[in-house]
Formats: structure tokens, C-alpha cells, sequence
């Protein structure tokens, strides 16, 4: 994989697990994206009003703001600007049909835990390319 494939993107991970959050967090950098980490919705959203992503992506199931939640709440931001970023979820508890169902509800894409580099990496370029 090319060290520079996102270098123009700046990426939101919100994970409230501190290894999986840091381990994106250190991948994606690798691969050139500018990176802003959150551990909940709470965090997430304001990241996404702090920065100007390219992308967002966010487990599900988080104390406090809980991914669909903060896919609701970045919607209502502004619908031109801000509130239209792409948004991938992530989830180890769905089956695939609930998996595609995600996706009608205004995420981009949908990651399936565990998921390998590779299929992390597909995924967001192509919800980057949509």
C-alpha cells in the first residue's frame, strides 16, 4: 500500500475502544491522512465542527453518543457543507442484512468487525469516490 493513498483526506475515528482508536488512528496516518481521534459521539461531533473532514468513521454501539446519534446529529449540521460528509460505520454485532440496512440509513458504508487492512482501506475510497 502506497504511504500517501489519503494524503489529501482528513479523517475522523471516533472508537471508544483505546487500542482499536489508536491503531486506525496509526494507520490511517501511515497512509498520509491528517487524523482526528474522538472516544465517543460526544467528541466525534465536535471534531466534525472543528474540522473540515473528508470523511467519518464511527463504531455504533458508544456510551454516551452512540453512532447513529452522531450520524443524526452531523446531519443536522449544515446539509452544503459540514452535515454531507461521508460516514462509514463500523459494528461487530450486526448480520448482513442488518449490515445493508445501515447504509438507507445515511451511512456511506458499513465495516464488519474484525475487518483486514485491505478492506478497511477499499471501503474508504469508496465512499470517498461517491
Amino acid at each position: 500500500m502506497s504511504s500517501h493513498r489519503l494524503s489529501h483526506c482528513t479523517i475522523i475515528v471516533v472508537e471508544d475502544h483505546d487500542d482499536a482508536r489508536t491503531y486506525l488512528g496509526k494507520f490511517l496516518s501511515r497512509l498520509g491522512a491528517n487524523v482526528t481521534l474522538a472516544k465517543d459521539g460526544v467528541e466525534g461531533l465536535e471534531a466534525v465542527k472543528n474540522n473540515d473532514p473528508n470523511l467519518v468513521i464511527t463504531d455504533l454501539q458508544m456510551p454516551r453518543v452512540d453512532g447513529f446519534e452522531l450520524l443524526k446529529a452531523i446531519r443536522a449540521l449544515d446539509p452544503d457543507g459540514k452535515g454531507s460528509v461521508p460516514i462509514i460505520a463500523m459494528t461487530a454485532f450486526a448480520t448482513r442484512a442488518a449490515l445493508a440496512r445501515l447504509v438507507h440509513k445515511g451511512f456511506r458504508a458499513c465495516l464488519e468487525k474484525p475487518f483486514t487492512a485491505e478492506k478497511l482501506l477499499a471501503t474508504i475510497l469508496e465512499a470517498l469516490e461517491r
